[in-house]
């Protein structure tokens, strides 16, 4: 055997361990959803967006398959962009139903932004249907959520657009939640602490509402240049708290966060 074969073998072997260890983690992971299994659809739901100054909080809910394998996923502030993103497509592929939630700064402002983080999360439960993934509208002010799908934020408001008529909702039987108890829903639920780190349910609707918003975020940068968006997420850094204080706010500021800036 030559050097160059012995080196492929020993590259493979290195491969296929790397899989087994990946494996080995979701299964770990799987934890709730094994303690869980007598429920046909466990639906993970998180959030995304409550410290930033800027722009909406977004939620999303997400059905896995029980029969079909997702590695790698993980809380999506531990993964790469790169690697959100390409777990998002894999979750549009290969989950059972989708739902996405989005509550604007005006509704963040008005009854703060745990209450508006429970409503977007009640607004993801109530849109949950046949995933559709998340596309931008030729026109730049409705960013679709899905080339057919009937939800649409309405980039202006930072709300969602719906047409009942269009899709039928589906309702979990089960609902995996990130630290936090849903006020306002009938559905069975389970608050697990840092579960988008112990809950492949879970990690999939953090990645799905991190990168819908971190999308979303990107054409508020094409619309409100100069603030950085596009980098920070609306998130304070001091590029933005700098642009915030020599351009003063944009109307996706969230006026109760920026009080000390302007």
């Amino acid at each position: 055997m030559t050097a160059k074969e012995k080196a492929a073998i020993a590259k493979e072997e290195k491969a296929r361990e790397k899989l087994e260890k990946e494996r080995a983690r979701t299964e770990l992971m799987k934890e709730f959803e094994y303690k869980y299994a007598e429920y046909p659809l466990i639906c993970g739901i998180d959030e995304v967006g409550r410290g930033p100054l800027a722009g909406p909080v977004m939620t999303a809910a997400v059905i896995l398959p029980k029969d079909k394998e997702i590695l790698y996923l993980n809380d999506s502030k531990k993964l790469s962009e790169k690697k959100r993103e390409e777990l998002y497509d894999e979750i549009f592929e290969k989950a059972l139903a989708i739902g996405i939630g989005c509550q604007n700064w005006d509704t963040i402002d008005d009854i703060n932004i745990l209450n508006a983080t429970y409503k977007a999360m009640n607004e993801a439960l109530a849109n949950m249907r046949l995933p559709k993934p998340v596309q931008l509208s030729a026109d730049n002010k409705l960013f679709s959520l899905g080339a057919d799908n009937d939800l649409t934020i309405d980039m202006e408001k930072g709300i969602i657009l719906r047409d009942n008529a269009k899709a039928d909702t589906i309702t979990p039987d089960i609902l995996l939640v990130d630290a936090v108890h849903i006020p306002e829903t009938q559905i069975k639920q389970v608050g697990i602490i840092k579960g988008d780190a112990k809950s492949i349910s879970i990690a999939a609707a953090s990645i799905v509402a991190k990168v819908t918003r971190d999308r979303l975020m990107d054409e508020y940068d094409k619309l409100y240049p100069g603030y950085g968006f596009a980098k920070n997420k609306g998130y304070g850094t001091a590029e933005h708290i700098d642009a915030l204080k020599r351009l003063g706010p944009t109307p996706i500021h969230r006026r109760s966060f920026i009080t000390k800036f302007v």
